[in-house]
């Protein structure tokens, strides 16, 4: 397993990483994720440490705070071999103080994490968003004191905009306070908004990316097909958009694919496994997360690493899920001063 720095810092993360959203299985949302018990959950434990996978990503509101509570117990008595993120901020209760980034909430909830994962110290802990009613100086400076504190080792955020990353950036170097890292973010083959923003800010201000959700919802599984109908365990049945994510035109998604299995072929791997080593090869890309509802996935997704695909099959990837990017990006690309982190 190959291990890179994330982002400006000098922690050292595995290029996969297991998300922990399929275990617990708590209400209809959850449920479609997977409901792996602590057995289960321990068994791929196991899995991932045979394979030097060691960084396991999960969130206080995963299945009401069951995800945190069977992973704790899943890496009982081996703490010391792996490495636990987890995210916060997202609503927890019913009172007016249980949402959001204020020094109530981040504390409440770092402390009610820290019970549930059975640890004295969180090694990333990130906002699962941003909070637009919180001072960022008032997160910051909570965020920072529980560094200093030692309940947690690096800090990152999650589904931020370019401008609320940088703004944030800026006020920790402006008082001196503990620094983003990291920037959990939703990118794939056919969702690479990431690429026009949120790269070139994390490649200038040295952010490492998070990814979530790197087969875009289940539409890089190669289940997918024309004229094929949804695997019946399939997330995109559902009708909340938050679970099956933007809509992807299907000529798009069928061009995609369609490239997808002429390099599966031409390497002998998997449409998945094809789709995470693209990820892999991008800049800013610290580590993958990775789900799994059983054994059989995870194996699967663990054979996206230790191989590279090669520059033309990057190269014929990347031109099959290009689109028209957003003002004023579209515009900013025509000038040769201002070049594409990826095209260079």
């Amino acid at each position: 397993m190959e291990y890179r720095l994330l982002g400006g810092s000098g922690f050292k993360v595995p290029v996969l990483s297991l998300g922990t959203g399929t275990f617990g299985g708590g209400g209809d949302f959850f449920k479609a994720w997977g409901s792996s018990d602590v057995s289960e959950a321990t068994r791929l434990v196991d899995i991932c440490l045979e394979a030097g996978l060691t960084l396991f990503d999960s969130a206080d509101v995963y299945s009401g705070g069951a995800a945190e509570e069977i992973l704790g117990a899943a890496v009982k008595g081996r703490r010391d071999q792996v490495l636990i993120s987890t995210k916060g901020g997202f609503r927890t209760g019913a009172g007016p103080n249980e949402t959001g980034s204020s020094r109530f909430h981040l504390i409440q909830t770092i402390e009610a994490s820290l019970r549930r994962l059975g640890t004295e110290y969180i090694d990333l802990f990130q906002l699962h968003s941003f909070d637009a009613l919180t001072p960022i100086e008032e997160t910051l400076a909570t965020l920072d004191t529980l560094v200093t504190a030692g309940k947690i080792r690096y800090i990152g955020c999650s589904n931020f905009s370019g401008w609320h990353l940088m703004k944030s950036l800026a006020i920790s170097d402006r008082y001196g306070l503990a620094r983003y890292v990291a920037h959990q973010a939703y990118y794939s083959l056919i969702g690479r908004d990431y690429e026009w923003e949120l790269m070139p800010l994390g490649i200038d201000q040295k952010v490492g990316a998070v990814v979530w959700s790197p087969l875009g919802w289940g539409r890089l599984t190669g289940k997918i097909r024309r004229d094929q109908p949804l695997p019946e365990t399939s997330r995109l049945r559902s009708q909340m958009v938050v679970d099956s994510g933007p809509p992807v035109d299907d000529e798009y998604l069928y061009r995609v694919v369609d490239v997808l299995d002429t390099v599966a072929l031409e390497t002998g791997k998997t449409v998945p496994q094809v789709a995470l080593n693209w990820l892999l090869q991008r800049p800013t890309v610290a580590t993958v997360v990775i789900g799994a509802r059983n054994e059989e996935q995870l194996r699967q997704n663990l054979g996206a690493v230790g191989w590279n695909l090669s520059p033309d099959q990057v190269t014929r990837l990347d031109a099959a899920s290009a689109v028209t990017r957003a003002y004023p990006y579209w515009h900013q690309h025509g000038f040769d001063r201002n070049p594409s982190p990826v095209e260079g």
